[in-house]
């Protein structure tokens, strides 16, 4: 592709979208690619960007890790587009980001994730370890005790995750009782024999990095077994709205995910966003923290295009660090340094409706440590004490 052909001021602005419709991790990409249109209708009834429609052009990886690589440089060459937004696993966005880093195209990917990773050619709008996993051991640890039971799905996020949170447990003199690792394609049974071994060890708490249909297979296993979430909670950063649609409200109470958005966010722009995405695909849809980021990184994007009046890489890289959008969590920011995100991170509670009651809110957003050079725990984690105590979930 040309210098000429990726700046062209003729006909639509052509947007490559990588979110699965199929596969283990579908119900979370849909609500992702829903948000994608959901924005991209938004812009285009707003006139588009420089008199121009934005197209979508979406492929279905399957949840295949190989066929996001295939499907990007398929995007790249036969439908000329060097933006793509899209991947959830880690393990898809690191088969796409060499793709994209030879053809100078960018990626945007709006899942949360491990960190310790940088790519000019990545703006990673998801949240960084500081903002999902140090609030949240910093909440745990204080709330519900040092004895800790670990489990996740068997690919690189978890690992990582896993690693920064047995850190903090240790150098907070805790304890790691278990880790155990499932495949994707884990059955029932399996999750079961896992809770069996969480009643015996009895943790504090059970930190959870479970992705996709292992989520709801987790929670029930958990309820079958008569463990009690309000005395011994599974916390996740992976958990949201997405999956407590699936395994049901009754399974999903009183657990805990750190996230920096839930559909229960009180803002102006949070309100009519899920409005609109209601109105758009039907009033049962849930939003969720992914959904979130797939939205507010589409108004970024076309803020950034019309901002250089061009969809060249190149010259979007020189505007898109430091722009900054009034997403439905709060006011977001891309950093100038790292390509992540400012956020603002909550701790919520699932109530009887399914949804997160904030029990722990960051007092103001939070620059992204995608190294987690910081091991500093948040110190509003302490405020949510009360809260705790109303809904009865403290020790």
């Amino acid at each position: 592709m040309t210098s000429k052909d990726a700046g062209s001021t003729s006909g639509s602005i052509k947007i490559g979208v990588l979110y699965s419709r199929s596969g283990v991790t579908s119900a979370a990409e849909t609500a992702q690619l829903q948000a994608t249109i959901l924005a991209v209708e938004e812009i285009n009834r707003a006139g588009g960007v420089l008199d121009r429609e934005i197209e979508l052009v979406c492929l279905d990886p399957q949840c295949q890790p190989r066929n996001y690589a295939d499907l990007a440089e398929q995007l790249i060459l036969k439908h000329r587009v060097r933006l793509i937004v899209g991947c959830y696993m880690s393990s898809t966005r690191k088969a796409v980001i060499p793709i994209v880093e030879r053809h100078n195209a960018l990626l945007f990917y709006a899942t949360p994730y491990e960190g310790f990773e940088y790519s000019r050619n990545v703006i990673y709008t998801g949240a960084a370890p500081n903002q999902n996993t140090l609030p949240l051991a910093g909440f745990m640890l204080t709330h519900y005790g040092s004895r800790v039971s670990m489990i996740g799905s068997d690919y690189i996020c978890p690992y990582e995750s896993n690693r920064v949170m047995s850190d903090l447990i240790l150098e907070r003199g805790g304890e790691k009782l278990d880790e155990t690792y499932l495949p994707l394609d884990a059955r029932w049974e399996s999750y079961l024999d896992v809770a069996k071994r969480i009643r015996q060890l009895s943790p504090d708490f059970i930190f959870s990095t479970v992705v996709g249909e292992g989520i709801p297979h987790l929670y029930r296993a958990f309820a079958h077994v008569g463990l009690d979430p309000y005395r011994m909670p599974i916390a996740s950063h992976m958990t949201s709205e997405a999956e407590i649609a699936i395994m049901g409200n009754d399974v999903a109470e009183g657990h805990i995910t750190s996230a920096a958005y839930f559909q229960t966010v009180d803002t102006a722009a949070n309100r009519l966003a899920v409005a609109r995405y209601q109105a758009r695909f039907g009033d049962d849809q849930t939003t969720n923290m992914c959904w979130e980021a797939a939205y507010f990184q589409m108004h970024l994007l076309v803020d950034a295009i019309r901002r250089v009046g061009s969809d060249d890489p190149t010259l979007l890289l020189r505007v898109l660090p430091g722009l900054e959008y009034e997403a439905p969590q709060g006011r977001v920011r891309i950093d100038e340094y790292n390509n992540h995100t400012y956020l603002h991170p909550l701790i919520g509670r699932v109530n009887t409706q399914g949804r997160f009651d904030v029990i722990g809110r960051a007092p103001e957003r939070v620059k992204a440590d995608p190294y987690v050079v910081s091991h500093t725990t948040p110190r509003w984690t302490s405020e949510a004490r009360p809260d705790l105590e109303r809904t009865g979930g403290d020790r």
